[in-house]
């Protein structure tokens, strides 16, 4: 299969990307963390506040306020039991354990692993990862990486003024053992969110972002010491106190080659622990994970701001109110935050809070490598939806027009049974679900300017999105569900954006919910 059909597939008919007799090994499952063995430690401070101080400004931090960052951004948070009827009986119970962490990831897979470069006053400077079952920090590589990491970058965030740099990475097989190859599909989203959620920690620290997309991949992994054919970095976020207008470009622009670049360090050789005794291949997987590498700096682009979707002029328009901008503790609603499954209550939503929830989805800073200016995430992002029972909103399909601050009528109606048939699952009943987003981007998944490269780009940034809506709208009262087993071409229909080049990505429903009957319990100190 080339890989244009397997990313057609992979979004439009994705029971032909895996084997029709697939069978998951629940018994031989890797662990959601990696494990080093036989590495230094640094420990981590446990006691981490209850409660995230939101700061203008921001001094050079400690370990200990590392370790918060990190905890709050991935950290192992809740330890749940849930149980769930499993037959006709009352006594037909399967009962579910799991680890939880702050952000969503598609089956509680989590196959993003986070490293840091840290150049801190109480401890070494080098590249360390992020131990997530132990709350420590591993040291990989001791050392001053700066001009090797600012270079493979492109030159395109001066290192040199950033006291950290985060790296998430993706394992491959940690979800390839249960959704085979649509397992690409959820590794670009569940980075995203895990972007998304970086973004909102380090705002509220008082710290500059920015988010890096394109570097040279092989200097990145050989740098981390991993194994491309398993694992590799999908997005590189160098962290700053400096304010964001002072954060960017270094004037030392110069060619860079990867394969030039990696000669530079030694290869780094350290054992792990997943837990799986049998690794089944995954081919398309490591095909386009190598389609996707970049060699050069040369073929770092920088991207022209596209225009929204045009308006039909037929279109009924409803202006939303306007709302300020939303102010909640983010540590509250992130230990308050679940996937709603069977637990949705249909319940009134008005205007305000439709308002707030979308003017909150698309406001915040982005800086990052694609844009020429401030980063602009709605230039490639657009956002539809369903309503039903919203005040003084009729039932119907809608898009949202950021700048306008308004909603375009699509069509009228009650569309919560034809997006419940379009469902792979029936794990939520979006009849009693009165917002359904959708989240829509370029068909051709930014391939033409950004190669293979563009299709997990185009799944981050859906992934920021989504992460923050499913923010805006616990801190509301509400929760939600990203849903990627839906008919996309169904969806596309409804919003009447096939013939623009356009398609849906991913389908958050948002409403009210009654409390989940679970045990569970806090891993905070």
């Amino acid at each position: 299969m080339n890989l244009d059909t397997f990313l057609y597939n992979l979004h439009f008919e994705p029971d032909k990307i895996s084997p029709p007799d697939w069978q998951v090994d629940w018994e031989d499952a890797p662990l959601s963390y990696k494990l080093y063995r036989g590495l230094p430690e640094i420990p981590l401070s446990t006691e981490v506040p209850l409660f995230i101080e939101e700061r203008e400004g921001a001094v050079k931090p400690s370990l200990k306020g590392i370790g918060h960052l990190l905890w709050y951004i991935y950290g192992l948070t809740q330890y749940s039991q849930t149980a769930f009827s499993n037959g006709i009986t009352e006594n037909d119970v399967m009962i579910a354990q799991s680890l939880r962490r702050f952000v969503p990831s598609g089956g509680a897979m989590y196959p993003n692993e986070l490293y840091v470069y840290l150049k801190l006053d109480d401890i070494p400077e080098g590249i360390y990862h992020y131990s997530v079952a132990h709350h420590r920090l591993v040291m990989l590589r001791e050392g001053n990486y700066d001009s090797y990491l600012s270079r493979s970058l492109g030159n395109n965030c001066d290192i040199s003024d950033c006291f950290g740099t985060l790296f998430i990475s993706t394992m491959f097989w940690k979800n390839f053992y249960k959704y085979n190859n649509f397992s690409y599909r959820l590794q670009g989203l569940d980075a995203g969110v895990l972007i998304g959620q970086t973004l909102e920690v380090a705002n509220r620290l008082g710290f500059s972002t920015r988010i890096c997309y394109q570097f040279l991949d092989r200097p990145i992994n050989h740098l981390l010491g991993l194994s491309e054919q398993n694992e590799s970095v999908y997005a590189v976020i160098p962290l700053s106190i400096q304010p964001v207008n002072n954060f960017g470009e270094s004037d030392k622009l110069e060619r860079v080659c990867a394969s030039a670049l990696c000669q530079e360090l030694p290869v780094l050789i350290h054992e792990s622990f997943q837990r799986s005794k049998r690794v089944l291949d995954y081919p398309m997987i490591r095909k386009i994970n190598e389609a996707s590498m970049v060699e050069s700096t040369d073929a770092f682009v920088k991207m022209e701001q596209d225009n929204q979707m045009s308006v039909s002029s037929s279109m009924e328009t409803v202006m939303l109110p306007f709302t300020e901008p939303l102010s909640y503790d983010l540590a509250a609603v992130c230990r308050k935050r679940y996937s709603i499954n069977e637990d949705f209550l249909i319940g009134k939503v008005s205007q305000v809070q439709l308002a707030t929830l979308l003017k909150e989805t698309f406001s915040f800073s982005y800086q990052n490598d694609l844009d020429k200016a401030e980063g602009n995430i709605e230039s490639r992002l657009d956002l539809f939806s369903c309503f039903y029972h919203v005040d003084d909103i009729p039932n119907g399909a809608y898009s949202y027009d950021k700048r306008m601050n308004a909603l375009h009528r699509i069509s009228p109606g009650d569309y919560r049974e034809y997006l419940q048939y379009g469902l792979t699952l029936d794990n939520v009943n979006l009849f009693q679900v009165p917002l359904g987003f959708h989240v829509v981007g370029d068909k051709n998944h930014l391939i033409e300017k950004l190669g293979y490269r563009g299709y997990r780009i185009q799944q981050m940034e859906a992934g920021i999105l989504v992460q923050r809506l499913l923010l805006a709208a616990n801190a509301l009262g509400m929760g939600g569900h990203p849903l990627l087993g839906f008919d996309a071409k169904s969806c596309d229909e409804l919003y009447q954006i096939e013939s623009k080049g356009k398609t849906s990505l991913i389908h958050i429903p948002i409403g009210h919910y009654r409390p989940r009957a679970w045990l569970k319990g806090s891993l905070h100190s």
